[in-house]
């Protein structure tokens, strides 16, 4: 029996003292974002389901339209961004640099507020990644901000000729079984220091995608700095230097580099509700 206080497993109701924290917070990023040339944009909370990017598609809500073609809810909204600036706006509007502020939504009934930001066209990922540590400062926070680099686990993976769901299930134990030294201190690289005295020590192509993670984890000003080289994240499309923010087990953020259209762009996404639970705890 259904009754009728009751909403959906998943879903979120906001009141009171918590309403107004999201707004407030919501508020203050939206304000530094704007101050950083980022301009808004809400996209359709419908989207057709091949211009999903969720790796899992049976996390799509799906249905029909009136032509048989399959839509779903939006589960993501970073490649869905892209998509609508460049190729529907692309004539009317020069800006590359956008944020939004609204719900992603997966099944059966899960909806999650995100702050995003796309900034299109542009490589550079230290920027971005001081774009969040200004954001966390105002908020008055430090979590850890975890980088990492895409492309090493698969790399390491191809040397090694190991299956890469070890590093997608971070099963550690089955690394260690290698008895490879290199990789054994490759795995407890945890900071700047730590991730320089092993790149002489790795194969010639591993050492240059360490080499750019280093470079760029150097470039970022933020006290609270965890360097991940094996981490392999669930997001499908980022595709170089990538990273997370984490506290208290809960991760506020996800960001990084990524190809949409063969365009090459950066952009972040801070769970809100996550948030919530660490600025109001």
């Amino acid at each position: 029996m259904i009754f009728e206080h009751e909403i959906p497993k998943g879903s979120r109701l906001y009141f009171g003292k918590t309403a107004k924290a999201k707004r407030v917070l919501e508020n203050s990023v939206c304000q530094i974002l704007e101050e950083k040339g980022f301009e808004e944009i809400l996209t359709p909370n419908f989207s057709y389901s091949q211009h999903q990017a969720i790796e899992n598609e049976r996390k799509l809500i799906k249905f029909s339209d009136e032509e048989n073609e399959q839509v779903s809810l939006r589960a993501d909204s970073t490649l869905d961004v892209v998509r609508i600036i460049t190729k529907r706006l692309g004539r009317t509007t020069s800006q590359k640099k956008w944020f939004y502020v609204q719900p992603v939504f997966s099944y059966p009934s899960c909806e999650d507020y995100q702050i995003g930001c796309e900034w299109i066209e542009h490589t550079n990922i230290s920027d971005i990644l001081n774009l969040t540590a200004d954001i966390l400062r105002a908020l008055q926070i430090e979590p850890i901000l975890q980088i990492s680099n895409i492309n090493i686990p698969k790399l390491v993976s191809s040397e090694l000729n190991i299956d890469l769901e070890i590093f997608k299930k971070g099963e550690i134990s089955e690394l260690l079984k290698l008895n490879c030294t290199w990789l054994d201190e490759l795995l407890r690289v945890k900071d700047i220091k730590s991730l320089e005295n092993i790149l002489d020590k790795v194969p010639q192509k591993i050492k240059l995608e360490l080499e750019k993670l280093l470079k760029k984890a150097k470039e970022v000003d933020y006290s609270n700095i965890i360097i991940a080289p094996l981490y392999y994240g669930s997001l499908k499309y980022y595709n170089d230097i990538y990273y997370r923010v984490i506290k208290d087990n809960l991760v506020l953020c996800r960001g990084g580099m990524y190809s949409a259209n063969g365009i090459s762009s950066l952009g972040f996404a801070l769970y809100t509700d996550n948030l919530l639970k660490i600025t109001e705890g």
